[in-house]
């Protein structure tokens, strides 16, 4: 029985990451737009910096 419980936990999780790792293209572009923003607001602050 507990065997039986220890699988489908393990089917569950990795039915549960499927829709995770269909959207990984879309997470690594998200990641690309947040870190050329953090780029373009430090090199702003550089600029205004006296």
């Amino acid at each position: 029985m507990r065997k039986n419980f220890g699988l489908a936990l393990t089917l569950l999780a990795l039915l549960g990451m499927v829709p995770l790792l269909s959207a990984c293209h879309t997470t690594a572009g998200a990641g690309q737009d947040i870190s050329a923003s953090g780029h373009a607001i430090t090199n702003t602050a550089h600029k205004a910096t006296p």
